[in-house]
């Protein structure tokens, strides 16, 4: 009988493909997770079993060059809100933006979202900086990736549930959100003064180079690090410390740790680290 569920070898063979292409790691304790959602993608397909998936997957290499960015898809926890541990956005509003004020560099005040997932943190933080622009005007710009492609879609469209946005303080709520007109659809969108100063792409934290120019005042990269091993995380975290700039300052989850990493960092709060001067560089 053809198998209705994924079987152990069956998770084996996708876990390897998933961790080789993303670097994460996939326990045997996330095959219960990868079935689940492996059943409305084999709903699209018109496929019955696991054991036809697995043979076209692995036995069809047309179809596993187009099955592959869906597979990605689904192996990826995207799980964020709008205002997640605020205490960085307030280092962010009263410490860090601040400093940078008092030390024009004639550019843009830069801000990097690593791992946006569905947009809520990028779009925090552009609310964040535009309350402090309302004060002192200034230029700043987002760039916010992912590697899923399905929430970057989601993010671009900067639509969410009513419900969704409640932690949003109620005057940025109603300065910044914009609410259906149609009251039987409880959805709201980031207004276009939000959106337009957020760049969305694709980014795969496994790629030797990111392929970005910029260098940033502040990196975001919150509840990430934790679907990497050790070694994984030592190779991303220092690929992200070249892209931020000397006395720039990183921002990790609260439940994260970058300690016995080897990284030009140094600790600057809760969950928060300063990229060090370059050897041989006055800061």
């Amino acid at each position: 009988m053809e198998s209705q569920t994924l079987t152990t070898s069956q998770f084996a063979d996708f876990q390897q493909v998933i961790t080789a292409s993303l670097g994460i790691k996939m326990p045997p304790t996330k095959q219960v997770m990868l079935q689940s959602r492996l059943h409305h993608r084999l709903r699209e397909l018109g496929i019955e079993t696991f054991d036809e998936y697995h043979a076209r997957f692995f036995g069809d290499p047309a179809h596993r060059a187009v099955e592959l960015e869906h597979l990605l898809n689904l192996a990826t926890t995207n799980k964020t809100d709008f205002f997640r541990e605020p205490d960085h956005f307030d280092v962010l509003a009263n410490e860090i933006l601040p400093a940078w004020r008092r030390a024009p560099s004639g550019s843009a005040f830069s801000v990097w979202c690593a791992g946006c997932a569905t947009g809520e943190e990028a779009y925090t933080i552009a609310m964040v900086l535009a309350e402090q622009r309302r004060v002192a005007p200034f230029e700043f710009f987002i760039r916010a990736t992912d590697v899923s492609t399905r929430v970057l879609e989601t993010a671009r469209q900067a639509v969410y549930a009513e419900d969704h946005a409640e932690p949003i303080p109620l005057a940025l709520h109603q300065r910044y959100l914009l609410r259906s007109r149609d009251r039987a659809v409880r959805q709201v969108r980031v207004a276009p003064e939000l959106r337009e100063r957020v760049r969305f792409g694709h980014l795969n934290f496994l790629s030797p180079d990111f392929g970005m120019r910029e260098v940033f005042d502040v990196v975001f990269f919150r509840n990430v690090m934790i679907y990497f091993d050790r070694e994984m995380q030592q190779q991303v975290v220092a690929k992200i410390c070249r892209q931020l700039r000397p006395e720039g300052r990183l921002f990790i989850a609260h439940s994260e740790t970058l300690q016995g990493l080897a990284l030009p960092l140094s600790l600057a709060g809760t969950a928060a680290y300063r990229r060090l001067p370059e050897k041989g560089r006055a800061p």
